[in-house]
């Protein structure tokens, strides 16, 4: 795949992923909690704080998407932490069964989005003088 179309498809793929941590999130809280929300009985002073973290993610990946290799970093930042987030949870939900729902919500999710993000950004090319 050439740069222009990695581009194009990582403005597509920001734009979605940014849209689904932006409004999508909690819904999938609330329709599939033990997929999606750790301590999903009674009040979660947890999903609060990751909804905010993950709404604040979704408003800057779409920022992201006017000009993808401007926000590498973010791109790199956003790849990198879903990797690590899913490790944990993955860890966690073999621990504690309890949250073994997850390894077919969130985890895969943020698998996803990483591998995505990831595939889709352009490879640095060396500069010659």
């Amino acid at each position: 795949m050439n740069t222009d179309s990695r581009i194009k498809f990582l403005r597509v793929a920001l734009i979605v992923f940014g849209l689904v941590c932006l409004v999508g999130f909690y819904p999938l809280t609330i329709v599939w909690p033990a997929g999606w929300a750790w301590h999903h009985t009674g009040q979660s002073l947890y999903l609060h704080m990751i909804v905010g973290i993950y709404a604040t993610l979704g408003v800057f990946l779409l920022h992201a998407s006017r000009d993808p290799l401007a926000h590498r970093s973010l791109i790199w930042f956003t790849v990198w932490s879903s990797v690590v987030h899913s490790g944990i949870m993955t860890a966690q939900a073999i621990v504690y069964p309890e949250h073994r729902e997850h390894l077919l919500g969130d985890v895969p999710a943020l698998l996803i989005v990483a591998a995505v993000l990831a595939f889709l950004m352009p490879r640095r090319t060396t500069a010659t003088s």
